[in-house]
């Protein structure tokens, strides 16, 4: 399964693979109304992200990153949204992995520097669809299902299944890079 994360409108999407090929089995959005209070809002999606695990039962979820440069004041609405979404899953026992949206684009298309455009074409191709899925954020959300996939069939290291594999070991890193404090700095000569 994949999800684009959102609080107005939230991207699902699900694939499985059939004889070593993806398939695409459902995608859609869920939406909620600006004039709602928040908290009624992530009970929205919590609650439609707990149908459809339930209609669908997924192992694991791949989950677009939040990615803002411009306004992140946005951030935040999105970042709540995440935050149910992920609660939801956990209490569901459902895996869920994050990939910025330069690994979707690099796992979907094989550049990270794809234009949106290309990765819908993408996913239409690999899912074998008879046009690209709509709307753009269920598109979204099978193109992070696609990544997620890619990624899980990746060998873990020394044969261990429980093990990361070598990308999910390097997205980690990358990430705990962004968030280690610095070190305090070394004091010279006497004290």
């Amino acid at each position: 399964m994949g999800i684009d994360p959102g609080l107005a409108s939230l991207g699902w999407g699900l694939v499985e693979v059939e004889g070593g090929r993806l398939r695409h089995l459902a995608h859609g959005i869920v939406e909620t109304g600006k004039d709602e209070g928040m908290d009624k809002r992530l009970l929205s999606l919590a609650a439609a992200i707990d149908g459809l695990v339930a209609e669908w039962k997924p192992s694991t979820v791949g989950m677009e990153n939040l990615f803002f440069w411009k306004n992140v004041s946005s951030a935040f609405p999105v970042a709540e949204a995440r935050g149910a979404i992920r609660l939801t899953l956990a209490r569901a026992g459902v895996e869920v992995v994050d990939f910025s949206p330069t690994i979707i684009k690099q796992a979907v298309v094989g550049s990270a520097r794809a234009e949106k455009r290309q990765v819908q074409e993408m996913v239409k191709l690999l899912l074998g669809l008879p046009e690209i899925p709509k709307p753009d954020h269920a598109a979204d959300a099978l193109a992070a299902a696609i990544c997620r996939y890619h990624h899980a069939k990746m060998p873990s290291p020394l044969g261990n299944p429980e093990a990361p594999s070598p990308r999910d070991k390097e997205r980690h890193a990358d990430t705990s890079l962004r968030t280690q404090a610095s070190p305090r700095p070394r004091r010279r000569g006497p004290a």
